[in-house]
């Protein structure tokens, strides 16, 4: 049992991973003030820079679509990986051992270190194929590409390889790597026979088969030769990395355009992804020797964000029976999907490359563009079984279709379509509509078909970790546990609060540029500093919940590394990317010097603001009490009057 990941163990990793150095994998980083950097955001597309990453508070915040998160996040939206994925690749990374809650022990170290042989097995396997397309023995196979629209450069760019004829062309190479038979046998490149071990591909095209991180977990290899007494395609067997049922080809390089897009389009060989992509239908993933099923669903909710509110899934087939049936398949697991669903085949029932081949690239996009519903595909597939001249078959093809009319989901299009079907059967409106109210009475979950939606659960394993103890002292700049996230049994938090403030106003800009100064620069503050802040009393409601927040947060103790996290948890949920936006805007700073007396004067002016008001409220009290009033609270308020007014000049004198 894998467990729950113990916080310690997560906030350790947010220490360790460098957000930079994994940002800087993605984006092209640049110097934005001491501490801070700004790039082109990698999650819209923008012309000019505005996602900013402050590295010593591990957080960054896109200004143009309000991003925002911590290193784990960003992997996580980058990747598509889980929460618990994520952690637990980032702990190997950064040498963290990791502890499981409930008696997990988390991943099999032996396991974890096979698999790690595993990998490499299969990047030397990838480049030893790739090198090998370009000698004179894959002359044929280069022919393949070519006659195809292919050429070497779409070849690299796709990993496409060569596989060469001799038996152990592959062994020997791996073999020489320090790599052991008992080893190799696990990998699926190999078969066995009587006498050992062999090359599993052989005198074939490959193209690699990477998950989503981009690491190869697996190959399809194509025939060329007329003595090669294999199957047209061959993919790896069932390994310990590859499971044709959980992975897609192609998914490595569309996975970015799919999250944006948030289309996925799913085409049936290796040659069509590559003349898809090419043709700039870059959502275009295939499968592996399988049909498009439950596990593969799975993939492609969590990367079109599937939560009702858009998305969608195309599927190609070809024009053939075959072609039908695999679309007819696809209809069978369309109510797993929230997005909509649709299906694109080729009149003249060519697949993307040979389309691409003959009428060129805008053909592609064209097939694309012209897909329509899945379930009307499978209404018009299923009534060609019945004869619609008689009065029986149309009786039979009323059948066939109404409960896939009532499993509409949308009840907008789903009397569209009732009329829609009235006209195909040549029947009245009134008629096919009773049919379709029978077949939702007959199974009440037509129509609301749809993945369940999951409450999330408290503790690690879910998407986000447990709530931490609040009674807990300590202050943020003082080391000790960190807090954590929500809990399913938290009441839910307030409602949004307005928060883009005018900073017109003196005292919203002031609070804005207090709240920045804490939130970046948290040990930078005294003690009394500290105090001070606590005490002070935020006008504008937004920026009230976030100094709430951070007084939570250093209640529960948040360490600097694990700081702006902790604020962005105790917040709204609302103002979480606000969080996110105060801890990486650029403080006017070009030197630490700088950095220094900026944040004490933004403080000193911040304190002397709250001074000012709470001698105006004393003042106020003075001037009610009248000449009648008690002596003793007349000269209690002259006393705080007069210890406000040395502290507002200590401040001064500070500057």
């Amino acid at each position: 049992m894998a467990g729950l990941i113990k916080r310690e163990d997560i906030d350790l990793v947010r220490e360790r991973a460098d957000l930079k150095e994994i940002v800087d994998g993605y984006v092209t980083l640049r110097t934005a003030g001491v501490g801070s950097y700004k790039g082109l955001c990698p999650f819209h597309d923008e012309r000019s820079p505005s996602f900013h990453i402050r590295p010593s508070v591990g957080t960054y915040h896109c200004f143009g679509c309000g991003e925002s998160g911590d290193v784990i996040s960003f992997v996580m939206k980058m990747e598509h990986t889980s929460f618990s994925e994520t952690v637990e690749r980032l702990a190997a990374q950064t040498n963290v051992e990791l502890h499981y809650e409930d008696g997990g022990t988390g991943p099999d170290k032996d396991q974890v270190g096979r698999r790690q042989r595993l990998l490499e097995a299969h990047k030397i396997a990838d480049e030893f194929f790739q090198a090998g397309l370009k000698g004179p023995e894959a002359a044929v196979g280069q022919e393949f590409l070519r006659e195809r629209g292919f050429t070497a450069e779409h070849a690299a760019h796709f990993g496409v390889g060569f596989a060469p004829k001799g038996w152990d062309g592959l062994l020997k190479h791996l073999r020489g790597k320090g790599f052991r038979d008992d080893e190799l046998k696990l990998t699926g490149l190999f078969s066995e026979g009587q006498r050992g071990i062999y090359d599993r591909f052989r005198g074939r095209l490959t193209w690699p088969i990477r998950d989503m991180t981009g690491s190869t977990i697996g190959f399809g290899a194509r025939k060329l030769f007329e003595d090669d007494p294999g199957p047209k395609y061959l993919n790896t067997p069932e390994t310990q990395l590859y499971r044709k049922s959980q992975v897609l080809y192609g998914i490595d390089l569309a996975k970015r355009q799919i999250a944006k897009k948030r289309q996925l389009v799913v085409v049936e060989g290796y040659t069509d992804v590559m003349a898809a992509h090419l043709s700039g239908v870059d959502t275009a993933v295939a499968t592996c020797g399988t049909a498009f099923g439950a596990d593969h669903i799975k993939i492609a909710r969590r990367l079109i964000s599937d939560d009702g509110t858009g998305g969608e899934v195309v599927f190609t087939f070809d024009g053939d029976a075959a072609g039908q049936k695999a679309a007819l398949r696809a209809f069978e697991e369309d109510h797993r999907f929230l997005a909509k669903t649709y299906v694109a085949v080729e009149p003249s029932g060519m697949d993307p490359c040979d389309l691409r081949q003959q009428q060129g690239p805008e053909a592609v996009v064209a097939l694309i563009e012209s897909r329509r519903p899945l379930f009307e595909f499978a209404i018009q597939t299923g009534m060609k079984n019945f004869d619609l001249n008689t009065v029986e078959g149309r009786a039979g093809a009323l059948r066939h279709a109404a409960p896939i009319v009532a499993g509409i989901r949308d009840s907008v299009l789903r009397p569209g379509y009732e009329r829609e079907l009235a006209g195909w059967l040549g029947m009245d409106p009134s008629m096919v509509h009773r049919a379709v109210q029978d077949a939702l009475r007959a199974d009440p979950a037509l129509g609301r078909h749809g993945p369940p939606t999951h409450r999330p659960s408290s503790g690690q394993s879910g998407e986000g970790p447990g709530r931490p103890d609040p009674a807990r002292g300590g202050g943020p700049d003082r080391g000790m546990t960190g807090g954590s996230g929500p809990s399913a049994e938290e009441p839910s938090r307030s409602p949004a609060t307005p928060f883009r403030p005018d900073l017109r106003d003196p005292a919203a800009r002031m609070e804005k540029e207090a709240l920045e100064v804490v939130l970046q620069q948290p040990t930078m503050l005294s003690a009394e500093q500290w105090q001070s802040f606590y005490a002070a009393q935020f006008k504008v409601p937004a920026y009230a919940a976030v100094h709430s927040g951070v007084m939570a947060a250093g209640r529960a103790g948040a360490t600097p590394a694990h700081w702006v996290e902790q604020v962005r948890e105790e917040v709204p949920a609302e103002l979480a990317s606000l969080v996110s936006e105060l801890a990486v805007t650029a403080l006017p700073a070009r030197t630490d010097e700088d950095l220094v007396r900026y944040c004490r004067d933004i403080m000193n002016r911040l304190f002397e603001l709250q001074i000012t008001h709470q001698k105006a409220e004393l003042m106020g009290r003075l001037q009610r009490m009248g000449p009648s009033g008690d002596p003793e609270e007349f000269a209690s308020l002259n006393r705080q009057l007069v210890e406000l007014e040395v502290t507002r000049r200590s401040l001064r004198a500070r500057d």
